[in-house]
């Protein structure tokens, strides 16, 4: 599992200035964000490209507005294209303002995304 440590501590950076509680899992080869144990946002660096990347969990329309941006993939496993997950490329979060927008429009989503089933 290979992510970035300085994102990863920027992601905790703006989520504690929040007031948001929240948890880390390995998972997606990189570190995903759990808020109310639902999958928020992480991060992880692409095995093809080497390029560090935020994923997103966000709401339709906000995605449907991502979509046509340069610093943003569809995030897919395989062929499936995932519903309301999108990669933002490196270039897209560079700086705190940027990566704070994309957090807040996972932190927007998370109270209506629907929780993973429990086991």
């Amino acid at each position: 599992m290979a992510f970035n440590e300085e994102t990863l501590d920027r992601i905790r950076k703006v989520l504690l200035s929040k007031g948001i509680n929240f948890s880390e899992k390995k998972m997606f080869m990189g570190v995903c964000i759990m808020v109310d144990d639902k999958m928020c946002c992480g991060t992880h660096i692409s095995k093809s490209t080497n390029e560090d990347l935020l994923f997103c969990r966000i709401s339709d329309e906000d995605y449907r507005e991502a979509a046509g941006r340069d610093d943003v993939l569809p995030m897919k496993m395989g062929e499936r294209v995932m519903k309301n997950y999108i990669y933002v490329l490196e270039h897209g979060f560079q700086n705190e303002e940027d990566l704070e927008y994309w957090l807040q429009l996972c932190l927007n989503y998370n109270p209506k995304a629907k929780s993973s089933k429990k086991k």
